[in-house]
């Protein structure tokens, strides 16, 4: 065998079993990486989602929204917030787990509606949003989302119906988010102290602990809608932040 053929064979050789190691801690630095970024994207989700409906936190919200507004080529926006009739009758009644799951599914048909619009969780059983304007008026826009989430839905092996108290007010160009959250709010707050619909008197919320059966469906609550005014100066009720 040629010498010079030999020794080229064996340098080549040995700088292959050199690199080796290096290969295989490069592969595991690799690894590492992918499993620490893995990590921190966990991190941030959770520090800025709700961690039961997975829904956008209350900071987020307005991380968000706040460049939502500003943007007028996503105008025209509506804000709304909502929160669930009667939500402390229905954990009395049902549970703690009934209430969580009512809070899942109006998360779930919230963020359906909203069809890419900003949908958010605040607290408690409250919720948010800034979606875009649809056909109609804003009456008929907000009926809509009111009947969308009144939907039946089976809890604790019956079907029952859960509505929810809305306050949606139209969102300007140049609007502050926070007004205009502050807006709905008050007008939210508002029809839950003005339930005079005719049908209201038939199903108010404390039927809830008769537990009443209408053949499978048992109405808990009925739906209280209430458009705001763009300059209503109500004080909203206070809200805790998650």
């Amino acid at each position: 065998m040629d010498p010079l053929a030999f020794m080229a064979g064996a340098a080549a050789a040995a700088g292959a079993c050199a690199a080796l190691p290096l290969y295989v801690r490069a592969r595991r630095a690799e690894r590492l990486a992918a499993r620490l970024g893995a990590e921190l994207e966990i991190e941030r989700h959770a520090a800025s989602h709700d961690p039961l409906t997975g829904l956008p936190n209350r900071r987020a919200f307005y991380q968000r929204g706040t460049e939502l507004v500003a943007d007028r080529a996503r105008h025209p926006l509506v804000a709304v917030v909502l929160d669930v009739d009667g939500f402390k009758q229905i954990n009395d009644v049902f549970g703690h787990s009934a209430g969580d799951e009512v809070l899942v599914t109006t998360a779930r048909r919230l963020h359906a509606y909203a069809d890419g619009g900003l949908v958010a969780r605040l607290g408690g059983d409250e919720f948010a949003g800034l979606l875009p304007g649809r056909s109609g008026s804003t009456q008929e826009q907000a009926d809509r989302l009111a009947e969308a989430l009144a939907a039946p839905m089976r809890l604790a092996g019956q079907v029952v119906t859960v509505s929810v108290s809305v306050g949606l007010v139209p969102v300007e160009p140049d609007a502050h988010l926070a007004d205009a959250v502050h807006r709905a709010d008050a007008a939210m707050y508002r029809s839950k102290g003005t339930r005079r619909r005719p049908h209201a008197a038939a199903a108010p919320p404390l039927t809830v602990h008769a537990a009443a059966r209408l053949g499978d469906h048992q109405h808990l609550v009925h739906t209280t809608l209430r458009l705001g005014k763009p300059r209503d100066t109500t004080s909203p009720r206070p809200s805790t932040a998650t």
